[in-house]
């Protein structure tokens, strides 16, 4: 008998337009995965088993089956999206438990192509910070259980690094794609503002959050966005030679990027070098001011977000950086950092088509309650793990993570490419010959 467990999105679809596979079988399969695994791994909030099945048996219905990209593929949902029929708690007590009416447009997408959506992932409360724990539960490495999946979007990181589903949907505010994608050993884009709809919170973080998909491979990932974005099948092709710029600075004054990360962005230069591409090692004109900038846009969107829950029900973390954002609320507004930062980097990418970075400086902290404790100890560690990408956020330009390199622990290292808007498609070239020329193993190994 097939396994469709460890096959990706791609494989699967393939299969069940083919009738090679029925989506029931598919996606029974998975359930049965994670009914095992998600105790030690914490990836799921809600499980949609008998809910997930039905819907494996409309797809399979289906006049146009052999036209789904996504057909029978099981995908898991990020918590801050609605689903239809179940609640969005976005992590935390202070959140409405009704359901919801209608599916995030992204969701309303994924169902459209032939996916069927098993559960929603856990996230930190209000998807504030880089770690993954709180009232609905905590979400762990399955490289590695003792440490953190990463945040926003770890649960749904989670879910695919322990094969749980092929892809998943997340996004990303201020890296909540590409820090647990780098600590998982996925693949994820953030896409530039306006390539998928957001719709995320109470006004996407100031326009700086987007959705979009966490992965095994780059092919996957590419489908997952083209569904996103509704744009339709995009070919893959050769990337040209492109000018990359190496730079294994950290952006924010202070923090300094660990060896075995800079080593796995070296390495990446190299392989890149040697594959045709004009390399150079150069640093963005990151502003001293960026630390101050990046703090105040991500106190004063979680600000927005808690300014119609009951503060008692909120973890005194959040409730401190609500507070704190609230101070920031008007300067952030009116003022002109963000544009000022774009002018600031546009020269740099005149001269370089992408910018190649470690994707973190630290690897993934301890799986703890840090839900309890201080909000500056949690500003700290999840600054010193990931002070590279806010930056793109701030921007509103495409990044990707990527997996390249082993830590010591046996875990994944990863890079991340970053480009001007609209150079999705360059950057997904670049990352699948990184891909070819240095294949990672796509799940991680049973505990």
């Amino acid at each position: 008998m097939t396994s469709w467990v460890g096959r990706t999105a791609v494989e699967i679809a393939a299969a069940v337009r083919a009738k090679e596979a029925t989506p029931r079988e598919v996606v029974a399969e998975h359930l049965a995965r994670i009914e095992r695994l998600d105790g030690r791994i914490g990836a799921f909030r809600l499980v949609r088993a008998e809910a997930a099945l039905a819907e494996a048996d409309e797809v399979a219905a289906r006049a146009g089956l052999a036209e789904l990209p996504l057909a029978g593929v099981p995908v898991a949902v990020k918590d801050n999206l609605a689903v239809r029929g179940e609640a969005t708690r976005v992590g935390s007590a202070a959140t409405s438990d009704t359901p919801a009416g209608a599916d995030h447009v992204t969701v309303a997408r994924l169902r459209a192509a032939g996916a069927v959506v098993v559960g929603l992932t856990n996230v930190p409360e209000l998807c504030v910070f880089g770690t993954t724990e709180g009232v609905h539960g905590t979400a762990r490495n399955p490289w590695d259980t003792s440490r953190t999946a990463g945040g926003s979007s770890g649960g749904s990181a989670a879910a695919v690094a322990a094969g749980m589903v092929p892809i998943a949907l997340g996004n990303d505010g201020m890296g909540s794609l590409r820090i647990p994608a780098a600590n998982c050993g996925l693949v994820t884009i953030k896409p530039g503002t306006g390539v998928v709809p957001a719709g995320i919170g109470e006004g996407d973080w100031f326009g700086m959050s987007e959705n979009g998909p966490l992965a095994t491979t780059v092919e996957d990932a590419r489908l997952m966005l083209s569904v996103l974005a509704d744009t339709g099948p995009v070919r893959p092709e050769e990337p040209g030679m492109l000018r990359i710029a190496v730079s294994v600075r950290s952006p924010l004054a202070g923090v300094t990027v660990g060896a075995p990360y800079a080593g796995a962005a070296r390495d990446a230069a190299g392989v890149l070098m040697r594959a045709g591409h004009q390399v150079r090692r150069a640093d963005p004109a990151y502003p001293l001011s960026l630390g101050v900038t990046s703090l105040a846009h991500w106190t004063a969107g979680t600000a927005v977000d808690a300014a119609s829950l009951d503060a008692r029900l909120l973890n005194r973390r959040t409730r401190v950086h609500a507070a704190i954002g609230r101070r920031f609320l008007n300067g952030v507004r009116g003022g002109t950092a963000r544009e000022e930062l774009r002018r600031r980097l546009e020269p740099f990418f005149a001269e370089y088509d992408v910018l190649l970075t470690p994707a973190l400086a630290r690897r993934s902290p301890r799986s703890e309650p840090w839900h309890e404790r201080g909000w500056l100890r949690n500003v700290l560690v999840n600054t010193n793990c990931s002070p590279l990408t806010p930056p793109w956020n701030l921007t509103g330009w495409p990044a990707m993570a990527v997996p390249f390199g082993t830590l010591s622990s046996g875990a994944p290292a990863a890079v991340q490419l970053v480009g001007l808007p609209g150079s999705e498609g360059e950057l997904l070239r670049l990352a699948e010959q990184l891909e070819n020329l240095r294949p990672w193993r796509r799940t991680a190994p049973p505990a």
